[in-house]
Formats: C-alpha cells, sequence, structure tokens
C-alpha cells in the first residue's frame, strides 16, 4: 500500500502531516511512502530528510495518482478534491460537520475518507488523538505568547528596587490546552485561576495549582469527553462568577469549542472595556468565531487598552514539535485500521465507525 504525504497549501499552515521518522516507521511497517516536493519545509524537515529513510519525494500530481492513502491535516482543498478518485483512502481533519460541502464532493468522487477529529475520546484511541497532541502544545504556546506580548513578569521579583508582584492569569477552558497553559503559566510563577463548564475539570486544574472558579448548575457536564454548548443561564452564570477575575488579570487564556459548532461567546465586549489597560487575551478559538467578541482570526485587536489577540489551537509556530507529535497519532491511527497493510473495515469497532465519514462514496456521518 501507498501512503501519499501532501502539502499543505495553506500559507499559516506550517505542519506536516507525516515525519520523516515516522515514513522510515511506516517503511518498516511494509508501506511504500510517497511525499509531495517540499511538503516538510516550513516544518524543517528537506525532501533529502524524507529521502533518506526511504520514502520517495514526488511532484504533488504524482502523489494523487500513485497512492493509494493520502494524508494531510486540513481538510482537502478545491485544487485537491479534483485529484481524488474512487481508489483513494483519505485521511485528514475533516471538521465535516462545517465542511458539508467538502463531505459532498468526496462521496460524489466515490472515495473513502476518515477525519481525525471525531476521534473518539477513550483510552484505546489516546495515542491516536491529534486534537490533544496538537492542544497540549496550543497550551504552552499561547502562554508563552502571552508573555511576549505583556508588559509585565510573570513572577514574583524582590529587588533591591522594590517588590514586583506575580501577574494574574485567567484561562477559560480546562481541556489539554487549557491545563498545559495552567501548567506552564504556574511554572513561570503567575497566580493562575481557571474555569470550565465540565466541574469535573476542577480538581485536574486544582492539582496543577491553578484555583478553580465554580459555577452552579445542574445540567452541564461533557460530551464523550468534549465540551458541549452551555446553556444561557449557565452562560450567564459563568459571567458573572469570573468577573472579578476577568478584570483583574494580565493575561486572558481562552481555548473552549463544541465540535461541529461556533465557538461560544464567553468575553462580551462590555467585558473587554472593563479589563485592566494593558491586559492581553490569547484566543485559541478564534477560527471557530473566538471566545472573545471582539477576536479576530490571525489579527491583533486592541480595545481600551486590552490586546486581543485571535489565533488558533493549531501550534504552527512549534511545527517541528507539532509535526512530529501529528505524525505519531498518524501511524498509530493507520496500525491500528490495517493488518498485513489493508484496511480491515470492522465497522463495528468504535474507532473506526466513528471517523470514517465517507466510504466508498458512501456518506456515514452528517
Amino acid at each position: 500500500m501507498k501512503i501519499g504525504v501532501l502539502k499543505e497549501i495553506e500559507k499559516s499552515e506550517k505542519r506536516v502531516s507525516i515525519s520523516p521518522k515516522i515514513s522510515k516507521l511506516l517503511i518498516e511497517k511494509g508501506f511504500e511512502v510517497l511525499v509531495e516536493d517540499g511538503a516538510g519545509d516550513s516544518s524543517k524537515f528537506k525532501n533529502s530528510d524524507y529521502e533518506k529513510v526511504g520514502a520517495t519525494v514526488e511532484r504533488r500530481g504524482v502523489v494523487y495518482k500513485n497512492s493509494n492513502v493520502l494524508v494531510k491535516i486540513n481538510p482537502f482543498d478545491e485544487d485537491g478534491l479534483k485529484l481524488i478518485d474512487k481508489n483513494h483512502i483519505l485521511i485528514c481533519q475533516l471538521f465535516h460537520k462545517s465542511h458539508p460541502e467538502i463531505v459532498k464532493e468526496i462521496a460524489a468522487k466515490g472515495a473513502t475518507i476518515f477525519s481525525m477529529d471525531v476521534l473518539p475520546r477513550i483510552s484505546r484511541a489516546q495515542d491516536m488523538d491529534v486534537l490533544s497532541s496538537q492542544s497540549n502544545l496550543a497550551g504552552y504556546k499561547a502562554v508563552i505568547k502571552g508573555a511576549y506580548e505583556m508588559t509585565k513578569i510573570f513572577p514574583l521579583m524582590m529587588t533591591a528596587a522594590g517588590t514586583i508582584t506575580p501577574s494574574r492569569v485567567l484561562i477559560y477552558g480546562v481541556g489539554v490546552a487549557g491545563l498545559q497553559a495552567i501548567a506552564t503559566a504556574k511554572r513561570l510563577g503567575a497566580i493562575v485561576e481557571a474555569t470550565d463548564i465540565r466541574m469535573e475539570t476542577k480538581e485536574q486544574a486544582e492539582s496543577l495549582g491553578a484555583k478553580f472558579i465554580s459555577v452552579e448548575s445542574n445540567d452541564e457536564a461533557s460530551d464523550n469527553g468534549y465540551a458541549k454548548a452551555a446553556s444561557e443561564d449557565y452562560a450567564k452564570k459563568q459571567k458573572e462568577a469570573v468577573n472579578n477575575s476577568l478584570f483583574n488579570a494580565d493575561l486572558v487564556i481562552t481555548t473552549a469549542m463544541v465540535p461541529g459548532r461556533k465557538s461560544p461567546v464567553l468575553i462580551t465586549k462590555e467585558q473587554v472595556e472593563n479589563m485592566k489597560n494593558g491586559a492581553v487575551i490569547i484566543d485559541l478559538a478564534a477560527a471557530q468565531g473566538g471566545n472573545c467578541a471582539i477576536s479576530k482570526m490571525n489579527k491583533t485587536v486592541i480595545r481600551n487598552g486590552v490586546k486581543i489577540i485571535g489565533t488558533t489551537i493549531a501550534p504552527e509556530s512549534v511545527s517541528t514539535n507539532a509535526s512530529d507529535l501529528y505524525a505519531k497519532n498518524m501511524f498509530n491511527f493507520i496500525s491500528y485500521l490495517t493488518e498485513n497493510n489493508e484496511f480491515k473495515w470492522d465497522l463495528e469497532d468504535e474507532i473506526t465507525d466513528e471517523t470514517l465519514i465517507v466510504k466508498d462514496g458512501v456518506i456515514r456521518k452528517t
């Protein structure tokens, strides 16, 4: 079986789905690996790095034509969709609920596609979970980005000229990104607070040294390990509960996303107006609309002295590490779904069933 590694065409995307190290592992398992020319350049993997481990570097069209399986990170673009056929098995983060038109086009081609963003949150799938591996890095990088953009330092510092008090950090969303942000900010010496719709995250946040801001609620919980949309009543209570912390925060990091839906607005324009002059918001949910009402994707907005930076959970700025982790997730996923280098197609298996969006042109998930 031939696995084709495609180059991401988005200018902001610096990662690659399969690294040279993982290419070597796939080849050792009996797969052939074809890599699009320059696919790893932005992650600092040269064509020669792939060739050294036995992969073949080819032009884009050749990779499409000669591969059985095509892997990438983001949904297939319009030009790429023109090159797929009924013999192709595609693997990427499709976000199929947000891209029904792409799903229909893949089905019309008679192709098959697995989507990595809907992997079930079960123990057997942990080593394939791309959202977790990428969010972990994003949480770390959000704190580093915030530290760079702030005009204060994180830790308490005693000097001959006086004492510098520690910065205050508030984190919305205690998932993988939020937990890593808590840990990183605490290591740097900040006072950290956190809040989440899922009360089961309280103990996790506190174990890392954060004060958890609880919101009274009777019906809010997680949905198969993913956060679900909050009710209007909960959103109102959360706003009231966190206002004091928000208005005193030097850095705010928001990570709240609901699969297939617009990001919930957790910080309103009115709340921004009441924040400290010089405060920074890093909105990791900007790609899906943003947790802050003022956020704009890939832009910095300054309102009333508050700097709002809209970014994503995808850690492109640490693309070498991110690519290594994503690639290992892909290797584990492909290894799990195949036997003797052929797909097993066990539709009763939870991992296969949840991730298989289209099979041989038939749409299974909408």
